[in-house]
């Protein structure tokens, strides 16, 4: 009995050694990111801040600001829509919990080709010319094949959302649930727009099964 006593309480002493060293190991992770190439060194907001092969991360609010939790030695990556993305690698020798950076981001500068945009010289001359555009074949079945159905789908499925897409939804989610705080929201079976819907869909016959060929 004595012996499955002292079993236990070593293995209650290794547990709590393993978790005091994973907790030693977290580090507050916070700073801002500024736009490097003004003068100004304005905010660069919703930059993605990324713990690189972890999956996990958060991204910058108005003011350039972010704050994450992290492991000493993981590497940080800070990328945004018009700027090179950074890797910024953790000391895994920080003696503090805490760890404060600013971020100064440069922007990516992409040459495109020469354009010369020529104006029509009225509104009724483009309206000829563009009635009497030679629409080729070719070109009627690639605008046909470019605005179908599953062409859309598919694009909306392979475009991934960005940070201020991201922020949006999640700011609407916040104020639907705020909207609605302290009562229940209201039931969608007392909502006549959502029976008309349904009654729409009824006759379109979306609600029937498909049959495996």
């Amino acid at each position: 009995m004595q012996r499955i006593i002292l079993a236990i309480l070593g293995l209650i002493t290794l547990f709590s050694l393993e978790s005091q060293a994973q907790t030693d190991s977290l580090v507050q992770f916070s700073g801002m990111v500024l736009d490097g190439t003004t003068e100004e060194l304005l905010p660069v907001t919703y930059t993605n801040v990324i713990v690189k092969g972890q999956g996990r991360g958060t991204f910058t609010d108005e003011r350039g600001f972010f704050s994450i939790v992290v492991k000493k030695g993981d590497v940080i990556m800070f990328s945004a829509i018009g700027y090179q993305t950074v890797e910024v690698p953790l000391p895994d020798s920080l003696d503090e919990s805490r760890y404060s950076l600013i971020q100064l981001m440069t922007r990516d500068t992409i040459n495109l080709p020469e354009t010369v945009v020529m104006p029509w010289p009225s509104k009724d001359h483009f309206k000829l010319e563009f009635l009497a555009m030679d629409v080729t074949s070719a070109m009627q079945k690639r605008a046909v094949e470019n605005l179908a159905k599953e062409t859309l789908e598919r694009g909306r499925e392979m475009v991934k959302v960005d940070a201020n897409e991201s922020a949006d939804m999640y700011l609407r989610q916040q104020s639907s649930s705020y909207y609605y705080y302290g009562q229940k929201p209201p039931m969608n079976i007392f909502n006549p727009i959502a029976w008309k819907k349904f009654f729409d869909a009824w006759q379109n016959g979306e609600f029937k099964s498909k049959k495996k060929k």
